[in-house]
């Protein structure tokens, strides 16, 4: 095989020597098999395909490791490559020959570069500049003030690093060295936010408007840097850089956009573009790329302008879809790793260079904190805010790593200075999450409040309900549910809707917090543009229906730890319903198909942890007509009686909607026959429990009185039958039923009529009634019923509620029957009003959040000690 050698200089040290010369062999691409004798390794592109295999393995790797301690993925990724480079496995040299030789470097930096020209077109993409001028003063003197200290001690600090030797000249280095520590990423922040849960509250917010201004001010700078950088033999040649960047810009501003926006009003809305665009306008960024380089810029500022020019709306989301998980996911990690193969902490000699490497560190990190505070002071927010968001300025990712690589190729940084800036960024992006996290913990209001259920709401006061959505396809079913709910002058309803969206790697679906949508502004990415269709629906919902105040919220968390935004918040909007979907969906044929394995612990995390009643809604479709008017909702609801709280909260909340005009109710109260097995019984705690040292009197369970509860039952229905006796549109109905089978067999008989079941979720209570039905059951977490009805058997286009009673005081009956003493026919929907609790009792309830809905206390067994319990 004829080899070709083509001599080519590389600038990558070996051994303390400044260069190298490789040979290349541009023929030996690929191998002939290792039948023939051939080694793959001696080849480019099985010798690339192995590097990027072993990159994107380590990273994915160290992800995970660093996931526990809260770190974002960018210091993994630079770890990676740390890892893998001459600092660590590089100092076994077969392994640095054989996997990263260096006539592979030309190869694996021209894939780096590739896969950064595209990531930084897609920043470019996501980011808005409506929003930095639409955003507050504020923001934009914090940005620049946590610019400026860092910069002035990066430019100090340039005199002690810098190398007299060196051609190049003290200016240019100050420029660099301060860009590098003064930059803040806002992919990387508005991850870290994510994690902390302070992307919704008025810190974060400022964070991220800051670290937006922040970002475009240190591109600008970059170019300015890079200009100067590449042209320090004369003055003029910088200024021609400028002068045709300049143009650049002008000419994408003038001519690019225009060009993008008639290919957007050439398609129809609602349909999807042409390949020959989307391709059209991938090479663009190639040919941006190719035209900066030329002209003496960097070839990302080109694609990153070029992805600035393109407006935001339909165009963006499908460039973002195609590109963003291919580029983010394989091809950026590759220039993360480039960055740590360049780094040999070997390089950083004597203790006095490790000192000055710490000194730097804490220098900038307090420079931009300093900044930060005298501005917050200047506002007269509190000191410990100041403090936080200067920590969080402290972020570095992206664009300080494309600095450093840009001054290590133009050889303003040698290795040493490149290897003490690398480190600079991982330490101060890795110490903030643990910082903030001890440093910054915002005051959590838990005040006690009464009224955490339908049934214990007063009839004539605001009902508050917290309804979650995780698509579209949820709202058309919850707006219908609230409208039947019957919201008046009385008793208007206040509902909080909160969209659920799932914290992704991707920096677009953070920008949803920029949810600036008053300005009718075209969505960023899908995520938002959901978001926009659900808050306009339920909006919609709210200029039409009269008596309802809506509040849309987004909360953006993984699912694993999505429950503790939905509880926080209702127990910080005083919720006494939340409404959440069922992790299934109807599918054309009328079976039932799960949508996302994680919606389904997240429902369960939610009923164990709510500090108030939770009804899970399996939506079958609510149907009602085109109307806009409220009084002609018509519905045929039933509900399925069979005793206990959750039955009775089910009760509670279909005589609400039974107030309606246009509704119709039924009640089937189930009663057990003479043939039922064993009587109806709650689950006593378990005898053993006793011996436990935690299970004081303080431990709230269902130790409940059966007697208690059959009471509080016959009270609720009686009360109920006497205030519609002469209501034509109610019905009562018993059925007497000695088992399961029998209690299936009745169900069956109503499935066709009703549009909307509500079943109690019947947990903590032992009912023969429905006795066989847990052995077979797919969703334990809706009881025996909910559970026979949400499933793909039940052949109905009913809809679902399956209601949970918040039971956090001591046993619902136990203390139901301490109001009962206090009787007050004004308290509740027919049942008593609570009296105001002791000092004990109030601090239970304070606590609330943490305790959290305490009959999923495990562990539990049925006993039923009283046989004749009934017997009266």
């Amino acid at each position: 095989m004829a080899k070709q050698a083509s001599p080519n200089v590389t600038n990558i040290t070996t051994n303390g020597s400044d260069s190298s010369i490789v040979c290349y062999a541009p023929t030996m691409i690929t191998t002939n098999g290792i039948w023939q004798g051939d080694n793959p390794l001696d080849y480019s592109l099985p010798l690339f395909i192995l590097q990027l295999t072993l990159v994107v393995v380590t990273t994915r790797l160290l992800v995970l490791i660093f996931k526990p301690f809260r770190q974002p993925r960018v210091i993994a990724e630079i770890m990676g490559g740390v890892l893998l480079g001459p600092s660590v496995l590089g100092q076994y040299k077969p392994f640095a020959d054989t996997i990263f030789p260096m006539r592979s470097v030309m190869v694996i930096e021209t894939m780096a570069n590739v896969g950064l020209l595209y990531f930084l077109f897609l920043v470019g993409l996501e980011m808005d500049i409506a929003v930095i001028r639409r955003m507050g003063k504020r923001a934009v003197i914090i940005a620049v003030a946590g610019m400026i200290l860092p910069f002035a001690i990066g430019a100090a600090f340039s005199f002690l690093i810098h190398d007299r030797g060196q051609s190049m000249n003290q200016g240019t280095f100050i420029l660099f060295l301060g860009v590098a520590l003064s930059v803040t990423a806002f992919p990387v922040l508005a991850r870290v936010l994510a994690e902390l849960k302070l992307v919704n509250t008025e810190l974060g917010r400022i964070a991220l408007s800051s670290a937006l201004v922040n970002d475009m001010c240190a591109w600008a700078l970059l170019a300015l840097a890079i200009a100067l950088a590449e042209n320090d033999s004369t003055s003029l040649a910088s200024l021609y850089v400028i002068l045709s960047s300049i143009a650049f810009v002008c000419f994408c501003i003038f001519v690019v956009r225009p060009a993008v926006c008639w290919i957007i009003r050439r398609t129809p809305e609602g349909e999807s573009f042409s390949e020959f665009y989307i391709c059209l306008i991938l090479t663009g960024v190639m040919i941006s790329g190719f035209v900066t380089d030329a002209i003496g810029t960097h070839s990302v500022f080109g694609a990153f302008v070029f992805g600035l020019v393109i407006p935001n709306g339909p165009l963006g989301v499908t460039l973002i879809e195609k590109l963003e998980d291919f580029v983010s996911g394989l091809m950026l990690p590759l220039f993360f790793a480039i960055s740590g193969l360049r780094t040999n902490i070997t390089t950083i000699h004597g203790v006095g260079t490790w000192g000055l490497l710490i000194l730097v560190i804490f220098l900038a990190c307090i420079g931009k904190i300093a900044g930060t505070v005298i501005v917050c002071l200047f506002y007269q927010m509190p000191i410990d805010e100041g403090f936080t968001l200067g920590l969080l300025m402290n972020t570095k990712g992206l664009v300080e790593l494309i600095v450093l690589n840009v001054g290590k190729d133009q050889k303003v940084l040698d290795d040493e200075a490149f290897a003490i800036m690398v480190i600079v960024a991982v330490v101060m992006t890795g110490i903030i999450t643990p910082i903030v996290t001890t440093v910054y913990k915002p005051a959590r209001r838990s005040i006690p409040y009464k009224r955490r259920t339908i049934q214990r709401s007063k009839p004539d006061a605001e009902l508050r309900v917290l309804v979650c959505v995780h698509t579209p396809r949820n709202v058309p079913t919850m707006i219908n549910l609230l409208e039947a709910s019957y919201p008046t002058k009385r008793s208007p309803l206040c509902v909080y809707v909160l969209h659920l969206v799932e914290l992704s790697g991707r920096a677009s679906a953070m920008l949803i917090v920029h949810n600036t949508r008053k300005s009718g502004r075209p969505a960023l990415n899908r995520t938002q543009a959901q978001s926009d269709h659900i808050i306009n629906a339920f909006e919609n919902y709210e200029q039409h229906a009269g008596c309802v105040s809506v509040q849309p919220l987004t909360a953006i968390s993984p699912y694993s730890t999505m429950h503790e935004d939905i509880c926080n918040l209702a127990e910080d909007k005083r919720v006494a319903f939340l409404i959440i979907p069922f992790h299934k969906q109807q599918t054309v044929d009328g079976g039932m198909e799960a949508m996302n394995p994680a919606f389904r612990t997240m429902n369960q995390n939610v009923l164990a942890n709510a500090p108030c009643s939770v009804g899970i809604l399996v939506d079958r479709g609510l149907n009602t007509s085109n109307r806009m008017t409220t009084n002609q909702v018509s519905h045929n609801i039933v509900v399925l009686f069979f005793g206990g709280p959750d039955d009775r909260e089910a009760l509670s909340y279909a005589w609400r909607m039974s107030e309606h005009p246009g509704i119709s109710l039924t009640l089937i109260r189930f009663i057990p026959g003479p043939d039922v097995a064993e009587p109806v019984g709650v689950v006593k705690p378990d005898p053993d429990a006793a011996n436990n040292s935690h299970s004081n009197s303080k431990i709230l369970c269902v130790e409940t009185d059966e007697g208690w509860e059959k009471q509080l039952d016959e009270k609720l229905i009686k009360e109920f039958r006497v205030q519609h006796m002469n209501d034509e549109s109610i019905v009562y109905v018993e059925k007497v039923v000695n088992n399961g089978e029998e209690t299936v067999a009745e169900v069956r008989a109503t499935a066709n009529v009703h549009d909307l079941f509500i079943v109690g979720r019947g947990h903590g209570m032992i009912s023969p009634l429905t006795a066989g039905l847990t052995d077979w059951s797919e969703c334990p977490e809706l009881g025996a019923i909910g559970d026979f009805l949400a499933s793909s058997d039940f052949a109905t286009t009913a809809s679902v509620l399956v209601v949970q009673q918040f039971v956090g005081d001591e046993g619902s009956a136990a203390h139901d029957h301490e109001l009962d003493n206090d009787h007050d026919h004004d308290g509740g929907l027919g049942t008593p009003q609570p009296v105001a609790l002791s000092p004990a009792g109030g601090d239970q309830f304070g606590s609330m959040h943490q305790n959290g809905n305490k009959r999923t206390q495990p562990p539990i067994r049925a006993q039923n000690s009283n046989p004749n319990v009934f017997s009266a």
